[in-house]
């Protein structure tokens, strides 16, 4: 590896950021997680506003983190504000977060997803054929799909930013058009309609039944909800519909190659999770209309999207879906392996990562780190699968996100006169909100799935001390 150059090129315009960022927020929870919101809360208007909260939390940061972006334009993103912010042990909590936990075990998630519905159209990639037993891990075919999709896009992403550019404006621009039609089909086409049945309950929210490990039953009875519980499940329920809503702020982490990026970027963090939000509440009145609210409950291995597409297409339905599925996630891991790199890179600079990140190739991108990258998630296809990683990611992900727009108020009283091009809109109430938000979803969550929501915080943690050996070593060079 060659490196003969420390620049990033400004390359990227505001369609090329926007892709980016609904790119990489559309991955495959959208085809998914709405079985288990509807199980956690219930009713169809239960299942809307959890979308719509969603919704609104992740417009709300995007909009806040316009002012972060606008004010420190350059590589690393959120790194960088937690950084200038606080200090640098909350830049390098984010980063090594970020490295175990954020980026590459959604990296992994989303490679998952892609393998299981790759198997629909080749039976033999299944999750279900294994290829080797080692003892203390088993090694499926489709994790075998995974971490070749993983390796294959990280290649192509170290030739340039031009490929991964290409691959993402092809992809995304594809899976928005392909959801878009699935909706309008999903209101026209579909053989029976269950609008008015399912919105027949209204707002009554009820849960399916748990066993003593806290797992749902199947055909189990129903019970209502109310108050304190009922926070309980919409954060559980969240937990699913954030993970498919993150990412957003992967745009973020490539500033240095966005033309004109105090405008650029906070610009297309508006439009794309704009586009995204209103994208994933069309889908989900479009499952309310194809199916029953047991269908999208019950609907085989949590695949809503399978389920509609059959209501609207037939069998045929199951393949259509399946290849919408694989240009989705394709397209997603290419934007979160692109993007992801580039804070490995920043950190790299600091001192707080593997040297060797810190510089780029000929073709100025961060090859180093992008193997790194893919070192990791791979390593996770392994040893996690897509519903293990959701509650620990959303976790660590939503807290980071609380923390940084806590940022923006400690950067109005100790940087006054700062240069502001773009100032968070509904400052100071609306960033107020999301904090409160996320801080209430942050501790509900320990609360329902303590075991992954604490392995996320401790993993957090971990960073400390990991941090100040990262210091001491640099003292010692």
């Amino acid at each position: 590896m060659t490196e003969q150059t420390n620049t990033f090129k400004p390359s990227l315009g505001l369609f090329d950021a926007t892709m980016v960022v609904a790119g990489s927020m559309i991955g495959s929870g959208i085809f998914i997680v709405s079985a288990d919101i509807t199980r956690n809360v219930g009713s169809a208007g239960w299942l809307i506003a959890v979308w719509l909260i969603t919704g609104f939390m992740t417009l709300t940061a995007a909009l806040s983190y316009g002012e972060l972006s606008a004010m420190f334009p350059k590589a690393g993103g959120q790194y960088v504000y937690l950084k200038e912010a606080f200090n640098p042990l909350a830049g390098f909590l984010y980063g090594w977060s970020f490295f175990t936990v954020i980026q590459t075990a959604t990296i992994a998630a989303v490679g998952v997803a892609f393998s299981k519905f790759a198997a629909y159209l080749i039976p033999a990639l299944s999750e279900k054929n294994i290829i080797a037993d080692l003892g203390f891990v088993t090694i499926s075919a489709a994790q075998i799909v995974s971490i070749l999709l993983i390796v294959l896009l990280t290649y192509i992403n170290t030739k340039g930013i031009q490929g991964g550019k290409l691959i993402q404006r092809v992809f995304t621009s594809a899976k928005l058009l392909a959801l878009f039609g699935l909706i309008v089909f999903g209101f026209f086409l579909a053989k029976q309609s269950f609008w008015a049945e399912n919105w027949a309950t209204g707002m009554n929210a009820v849960q399916l039944e748990k066993d003593a490990a806290g797992s749902f039953i199947p055909n189990g009875n129903w019970f209502s909800i109310g108050g304190v519980a009922l926070m309980g499940a919409i954060a559980a329920s969240m937990s699913g519909s954030i993970f498919s809503s993150d990412a957003w702020n992967n745009v973020t982490f490539i500033a240095g190659e966005i033309k004109n990026p105090k405008r650029n970027i906070g610009l297309s963090l508006f439009l794309g999770t704009l586009i995204v939000t209103v994208i994933y509440v069309c889908a989900n009145l479009m499952y309310l209309n194809v199916l029953p609210l047991n269908g999208i409950v019950n609907a085989e291995n949590d695949r809503v999207a399978v389920a509609a597409a059959k209501g609207i297409f037939g069998d045929a339905g199951t393949y259509v879906i399946a290849v919408l599925i694989m240009v989705s996630t394709f397209g997603c891991n290419n934007g979160l392996i692109l993007a992801g790199a580039r804070v490995y890179n920043t950190m790299a600079k600091d001192g707080l990562f593997f040297k060797k990140a810190a510089g780029l190739n000929k073709n100025a991108v961060p090859e180093f780190a992008l193997w790194a990258q893919c070192v990791m998630a791979c390593l996770l296809c392994l040893s996690g699968t897509y519903g293990k990683l959701l509650d620990m990611i959303s976790f660590v992900v939503v807290l980071f996100y609380a923390i940084t727009i806590m940022g923006i108020f400690k950067l109005r009283k100790d940087r006054p006169d700062a240069e502001r091009p773009y100032k968070a809109f509904g400052y100071p109430v609306l960033p107020i909100i999301y904090i409160i938000l996320a801080l209430i979803f942050c501790v509900f969550l320990i609360k329902m799935s303590p075991l992954y929501a604490g392995i996320g915080l401790g993993i957090v943690l971990l960073g400390i001390p990991i941090y100040y050996i990262a210091i001491a070593n640099k003292k010692t060079e």
